[in-house]
């Protein structure tokens, strides 16, 4: 039987959703779908932080019900700066609404750091210093204190997705030069997927793109196969804790 998955987007994100596409391209019977709510910068200034109220997010969820989807992600990483009980609380009130399991990009980039059993996580991001801040604050509140980060320091949310692979790329080598066991791309705007299996094998880390996390996540959750999508990373090798 074929899976739907839904994924809560934000509008001015360019890459998830075609990197989502190209991984599904050859798995049979898994298809994604998408609906979108206003997001164009990431800062924390009050403006920029109300964009992710769950009064916004969750029409975007009640459409994706009506597509029939088996689970349903907020494909974003707010969390990671607002708070992990956020995206709690927003799954919560997904599954009440429509009673479609939900999950976030944030919870599964936590929940595979773990389940690789990583000891010494590092984080790439394009975003400003305060933004990476928060987000050492927020992660280490989970026990998991970043061991090292590098970041771009923008705010506007559709440059994210212009950053080149090769910059992304860099970024994660000079993580894992620092003694990293795993580094995560902790944002669905930035187009790293497609090279963590290669950097897995060069670098001898595991590297957690936000993008196919979520997607390993949220087609558990759904009860799909996520052996079908080994050749994207280490962590397709391994099953998501589905509760």
């Amino acid at each position: 039987m074929g899976k739907r998955l839904g994924m809560i987007t934000p509008s001015s994100n360019s890459v998830l959703e075609p990197v989502t596409s190209a991984m599904l391209r050859d798995v049979a019977d898994i298809t994604a779908h998408f609906s979108r709510f206003r997001v164009t910068e990431i800062a924390l200034d009050a403006a920029a932080l109300n964009q992710f109220d769950a009064s916004v997010m969750l029409p975007a969820a009640d459409l994706l019900a009506d597509a029939k989807v088996d689970a349903i992600a907020w494909n974003g990483t707010s969390a990671s700066w607002l708070g992990i009980a956020r995206d709690r609380s927003l799954c919560e009130a997904i599954t009440a609404r429509t009673g479609v399991p939900a999950t976030t990009s944030t919870l599964a980039c936590i929940e595979a750091a773990r389940a690789l059993g990583a000891k010494r996580v590092g984080v790439v991001s394009p975003y400003t210093d305060d933004v990476q801040r928060r987000i050492g604050d927020v992660w280490a509140e989970e026990g998991i204190a970043l061991h090292a980060d590098r970041h771009l320091g923008l705010r506007d949310n559709f440059s994210f997705g212009e950053v080149a692979p090769a910059t992304i790329a860099g970024m994660i080598r000079a993580v894992a030069a620092e003694g990293a066991d795993a580094v995560v791309i902790l944002c669905t705007n930035l187009d790293g997927a497609a090279l963590a299996a290669s950097l897995e094998r060069e670098l001898d880390i595991a590297v957690l793109d936000s993008v196919a996390v979520t997607l390993w996540r949220t087609l558990g959750l759904a009860g799909g196969d996520i052996a079908a999508l080994a050749e994207w990373g280490r962590i397709f090798q391994t099953m998501p804790v589905v509760k």
